[in-house]
C-alpha cells in the first residue's frame, strides 16, 4: 500500500476524532471555562504553576510521548503493519482521546489530584490504597523499561558498512576488527547540553517573564547546538554507567521545581520532535508521489508468535502510547492539571491535542522502519539470536529514519540515523524524569494516609526519589528488556482501564452519563487481564522468573479488587447531589 494514502486515511481519522469524539468529553465534563484552576487556587510555584498553554502542551506532550509511541510500534512491527495501523489508529480515536481528555478534566475537577485520590473519592481507603499499590508497580516498570533501554541506546554502535560511505564528524571505532560508527554517544552529548541549559531557560520564561515564542526560538538553537557539541564530542560509556550515572541523576532531578529543570527541558526537547515528525511526514509525502509502499510484510501473525506470543492480547498491550496508555493519566494527574492555566481551550489541545499528535508519530514511525529497513535487519536487531545480544528496538527505529531520509531527502544514512537516536533519547530521559516525579508523589500519599503523623524521614523528598530510583535500579539490572516490556505494557494498559472505569464512577456520582467512557475501559480490563494471565502461566512460573511473576500476581491482585470496588458503586448514580454535595470546585 502506497505510504502517502496510509498518511492520509490516518490523519482524517485523528481530525475527526479529534474534532466530535473530544466534544463528548467536554459536553460530559461540561468543560466551559467558567471553573478556576487548581494551578491559580493552590499557586505554589513548585508544583501548581500556571502555565502557558504552548509551554505545557510541550512539556505534556514530551512527558506521555517519550519513548513509548517509538518502541511500541517498532517492537510490534512483527505482527505485520496493518495490525499495528489499525490499532493505532482506532485506538487513538475511540480509546485514547477518551483516556487522556477525562482523566484531565476529573483531576481538574479535584483540585489537580492524582487518579489514586479520585478513586478515593469514589471508592474510599480501600480504593485509593489498591490503585496507589498499583500505580507504584506499573511505575516501577515504566521507569526500569526505560532505563534499561536508554543505557542500551546511549551505548549504541552500528557497523560503518550499512552506511555507505561514512559523513565527515560521525566518529567511528574498530570492535572485533569491524569498523563501527558511533550512534549513541552523539546523543549522550546533546541529552547532557540540553539538561545543563534548561534552568536557565526554565528562569528567563518564570522570572523574566520572556516570551514564549522567544522562548521556542532559543529553545530551536539549543537543540541544535546540543547535535553540533554531540558531533564535536560524543560521550561514550558502558551500559552499566549510564545505567548508574542516569539513576543518580533522577534522584535528585525528581524533588527540583517543575520549572527548573523539567518543564524547560521538555520544552526544550518537544522541537526536537516536532522536527521530527515534521520530517517523517515530509518524506512520507515525498516517497508517496514517488510511488513507495510499505515493505514490512501486511500480516506477519505465525512468524510473530515465537517472539512475542499472540496478537491478541499482546499487540495491544505492546503498542500503548500510540493508541492508549494508562500512563498518560499520571501526567495529566500528576503535573498537567497543576499547570493548567485555564479550562478552555487549553484542556482539549493539551490532552486530546497530544494524545492525536503521539498517534500521529507513531504511524510516521511504521512507515519509517516497516518502508526503510529491511525486514531481516529489523528482525535481527529487535529480536536477536546471538548469545549476550541485546534487543534495541531504539536502534532499529533510527536506522529506519536513516534509511527513510536518505531516500527522501537523500540526507546521508548516518546524519538520519543520529537524529532517529536523538529524537528518542531527549524524551526516554524526560520519561525517567516524570516517571519518578510521579512515582515520588504516590508515596508521599501513601505514608500521609498509614501514617496519622508520618516519620519525618518518609516526608522527605530525597528518600522516596532513593526509594523510587534504588527499585528501578534493581529490576532493570537483572531483567532483559523484552521480559520488561510485556509485564509494563500490561500494567499500564490495564492502569488505562482502570482510570477509565474510576472516571466512570466519578461521573455517574455527579449523575452524568459514561458510557462514552465505561465500554472502551472494559474492553482494556479484559484485554491487558488475560495478558497478564498468559504471561504468568506460558512465560515467569514455566522459566523461573519469580521477580516478575510475583509482579504479576501484584497487579492482578490489585486491579481485581479496584474491579470489585467499581462493581460495588455502579449504582452510585446522582450520589453527591443526592447528598447535597456540590461538585469539588476547581
Amino acid at each position: 500500500m502506497n505510504v502517502l494514502a496510509v498518511l492520509l486515511v490516518s490523519l482524517v481519522a485523528f481530525w475527526l476524532g479529534y474534532r466530535f469524539w473530544a466534544r463528548r468529553v467536554e459536553e460530559a465534563f461540561e468543560a466551559d471555562g467558567s471553573h478556576v484552576m487548581p494551578s491559580v487556587t493552590l499557586r505554589d510555584d513548585v508544583d501548581y504553576v500556571p502555565t502557558r498553554k504552548f509551554v505545557l502542551f510541550g512539556h505534556h506532550f514530551a512527558s506521555i510521548a517519550g519513548g513509548g509511541p517509538i518502541i511500541g510500534p517498532t517492537v510490534a512491527l512483527v505482527f505485520g503493519w496493518i495490525p499495528v495501523w489499525l490499532w493505532i489508529v482506532l485506538g487513538t480515536v475511540f480509546i485514547g482521546v477518551v483516556h487522556d481528555f477525562s482523566a484531565l478534566l476529573a483531576s481538574v475537577r479535584e483540585r489537580g489530584r492524582s487518579m489514586a485520590e479520585v478513586a478515593e473519592r469514589c471508592f474510599g481507603r480501600a480504593g485509593f490504597l489498591s490503585f496507589v499499590g498499583f500505580t507504584i508497580l506499573m511505575l516501577l516498570m515504566i521507569t526500569s523499561v526505560f532505563l534499561n533501554l536508554t543505557t542500551t541506546a546511549l551505548s549504541s554502535m552500528y557497523p560503518a558498512s550499512f552506511f555507505g560511505e561514512m559523513s565527515a564528524g560521525v566518529r567511528t571505532v574498530t570492535v572485533n576488527g569491524v569498523e563501527n560508527a558511533v550512534i549513541g554517544g552523539i546523543a549522550s552529548s546533546s541529552v547532557i547540553f540540553i539538561t545543563l541549559c534548561a534552568p536557565l531557560l526554565g528562569w528567563l520564561l518564570y522570572r523574566r517573564n520572556l516570551n514564549a515564542y522567544v522562548a521556542g526560538l532559543l529553545a530551536t538553537t539549543v537543540c541544535a547546538a546540543s547535535v553540533w557539541l554531540g558531533l564535536l564530542w560524543p560521550l561514550q560509556l558502558d551500559p552499566f554507567r549510564w545505567m548508574v550515572i542516569l539513576s543518580v541523576y533522577t534522584i535528585f532531578a525528581a524533588g527540583v521545581p517543575v520549572w527548573l529543570v523539567l518543564q524547560p527541558r521538555d520544552f526544550t526537547n518537544s522541537f526536537m520532535l516536532y522536527g521530527g515528525v515534521a520530517a517523517i511526514l515530509g518524506a512520507t509525502v515525498v516517497l508517496g508521489l514517488r510511488g513507495a509502499t510499505v515493505q514490512a510484510p501486511a500480516f506477519n501473525l505465525a512468524e510473530a508468535l515465537p517472539h512475542l506470543g499472540y496478537v491478541w492480547p499482546v499487540l495491544f498491550i505492546t503498542v500503548a502510547c500510540g493508541a492508549c496508555s494508562g500512563f498518560h493519566s499520571l501526567v495529566a494527574g500528576g503535573t498537567s492539571s497543576k499547570q493548567l492555566a485555564q479550562e478552555r481551550p487549553d484542556a482539549k489541545v493539551v490532552a486530546a491535542g497530544g494524545m492525536v499528535l503521539e498517534a500521529v508519530f507513531a504511524v510516521g514511525v511504521v512507515l519509517a522502519v516497516g518502508t526503510a529497513l529491511p525486514f531481516a535487519e529489523y528482525t535481527r536487531i529487535v529480536f536477536p539470536t546471538d548469545p549476550g545480544a541485546k534487543a534495541n528496538p531504539i536502534l532499529a527505529f533510527a536506522l529506519g529514519i536513516g534509511g527513510m531520509f536518505h531516500a527522501a531527502y537523500g540526507l546521508p544514512k548516518v546524519y538520519g540515523t543520529v537524529f532517529g537516536i536523538l529524537m528518542v533519547e531527549g524524551f526516554v530521559v524526560t520519561t525517567l524524569d516524570t516517571a519518578v516525579r510521579l512515582n515520588r508523589y504516590l508515596f508521599e500519599e501513601l505514608w500521609r494516609l498509614l501514617f496519622p503523623k508520618p516519620p519525618r524521614v518518609l516526608t522527605s523528598y530525597v528518600f522516596n526519589s532513593f526509594l523510587c530510583v534504588g527499585l528501578m535500579f534493581v529490576l532493570a539490572y537483572f531483567n532483559a528488556f523484552k521480559q520488561l516490556w510485556t509485564l509494563f505494557g500490561s500494567a499500564n494498559q490495564l492502569l488505562a482501564a482502570l482510570t477509565l472505569l474510576t472516571v466512570s464512577v466519578w461521573l455517574l456520582r455527579k449523575g452524568k452519563r459514561s458510557l462514552f467512557a465505561l465500554v472502551p475501559g472494559l474492553f482494556m480490563l479484559g484485554t491487558t487481564l488475560a495478558s497478564l494471565v498468559l504471561l504468568l502461566v506460558t512465560d515467569y512460573v514455566p522459566k523461573g522468573h519469580r521477580m516478575l511473576a510475583v509482579g504479576d500476581v501484584l497487579l492482578l491482585v490489585l486491579a481485581l479488587h479496584v474491579v470489585h470496588l467499581v462493581w460495588r458503586h455502579r449504582n452510585d448514580r446522582g450520589v453527591d447531589v443526592v447528598a447535597g454535595e456540590a461538585p469539588t470546585p476547581a
